[in-house]
């Protein structure tokens, strides 16, 4: 398994997408029920298949990342050959990123002095799909990138 396998919740919100992909492999609703009572093993290693194409797929259209936390911010542009960073540190102990009124008032004052800017570029050391699921699981978000599109027209 080259990811890791979908949780259950994500499993029920694919229904459709794992009949589906059960079907291109000739395994009806009867067929399935009896695999995973009789041979667990083939059962789990066709979740697992289907687990790395579902996140295959996501993560080849996943090009911007955010990571908040009370005191940083890191957002990432996952492009084919690098990956831009620009992490936001936040010098103020009576504000956190975390709450709505302070990550509004950040949003209202970039420039304010609490509020420090780094950049960096980086050539992937392992495949794109392997450092942006690595991203993930760390607890990045997949975003549309608002957030640091504006923050890179900010720090040019």
């Amino acid at each position: 398994m080259k990811y890791r396998q979908l949780t259950k919740e994500q499993f029920l919100e694919l229904h459709k997408e794992f009949a589906e992909f059960l079907a291109t492999q000739q395994i009806d609703a009867k067929e399935w029920e009896t695999i995973k009572n009789e041979k667990p093993k083939m059962a789990e290693d066709e979740l697992n298949i289907f687990s790395d194409i579902v996140w295959e797929s996501v993560l080849n259209k996943a090009t911007f990342i955010e990571h908040i936390s009370e005191k940083h911010i890191n957002l990432f542009k996952c492009n084919s050959k690098e990956i831009i960073r620009i992490y936001i540190q936040l010098n103020n102990s009576s504000r956190s990123f975390l709450e709505k009124n302070d990550f509004d008032w950040f949003l209202k004052n970039p420039l304010h002095e609490s509020l420090e800017y780094f950049k960096a570029v980086k050539k992937y050391k392992k495949e794109r799909n392997m450092e942006v699921f690595e991203l993930i699981e760390l607890g990045g978000e997949i975003t549309s990138g608002n957030l640091f599109t504006q923050t890179f027209q900010l720090i040019q």
